[in-house]
């Protein structure tokens, strides 16, 4: 990608890790900052794009004409609390639609760089698989955050993942690297999330980020209301984790 934008994937191809919320709440504290971001929903579900009060079922046009059609990405931003280049169920059918495209997972690297002047920042929340949308994503980024719940089968997936990521940046993005590994859906009260994260550190060392994303209901609020956990309950724990977790995360990228 150009200097001017900095591409990071959130990745883990267990669902239910919290991503779209880690992708969502990051950017609205990384705007906050005063940086330009573009949230950018590679995933069939449309969670991230339902979280900004955006209905996929009305679009009329969405990341999957972007990829498979080839449409300027501009066409798909929707201006709300962070600019979000939205996705629709259409999108479940790209995979095979690309199937015999020349390039397909270079769809959305090209696809981003006709916005590289306008943002700081691009985030793409994937979907919980490893297919080919997920290596769009990986081949566009120079970095991906991976959330983790703190449970041992949810870590076990980030073995699968830095086997993919290996063989990416072996074809296809030699530059791409885990920023940082975070635990969500932190239960304090539990042994075994104490565990969890015993065992995340034992394997990744400085790689798990120091924030940690408690359990909290406020997440299943926000996206109801349409808008992110900083706007919903801006005082609330909840903000606080992803105002850290932005100051983390901007620190390392200057390190």
């Amino acid at each position: 990608m150009t200097a001017s934008l900095e591409v990071i994937a959130f990745a883990n191809q267990k669902g239910g890790v919290a991503k779209t919320t880690t992708t969502l709440n990051l950017a609205a504290a990384f705007a906050e900052e005063g940086y330009r971001v573009l949230c950018c929903d590679m995933d069939p579900q449309g969670n991230l794009t339902m979280s900004q009060g955006i209905d996929p079922d009305n679009l009329k046009e969405s990341m999957y004409d972007v990829l498979v059609h080839k449409m300027p990405i501009r066409q798909v931003i929707h201006k709300r609390e962070v600019d979000v280049a939205c996705a629709s169920i259409d999108l479940a059918g790209a995979e095979i639609a690309m199937s015999t495209m020349i390039g397909r997972e270079r769809s959305l690297e090209r696809a981003l760089r006709e916005v590289a002047e306008d943002y700081d920042y691009c985030f793409i929340d994937t979907p919980p698989s490893l297919g080919l949308l997920t290596i769009n994503a990986l081949t566009a980024a120079s970095r991906v955050i991976v959330p983790v719940q703190c449970e041992y089968l949810s870590m076990r997936g980030l073995i699968q993942l830095q086997n993919t990521l290996a063989m990416i940046r072996e074809n296809l993005n030699p530059n791409v690297e885990i920023q940082g590994i975070l635990p969500t859906m932190v239960d304090t009260r539990t042994l075994h999330a104490k565990e969890a994260i015993e065992l995340l550190e034992e394997n990744f060392g400085d790689r798990v980020f120091a924030s940690r994303i408690r359990k909290t209901v406020r997440f299943a609020e926000a996206p109801v209301k349409g808008m992110s956990v900083l706007k919903y309950d801006p005082d609330g724990i909840a903000a606080h984790s992803y105002r850290q977790l932005a100051k983390e995360v901007l620190a390392n990228a200057h390190r």
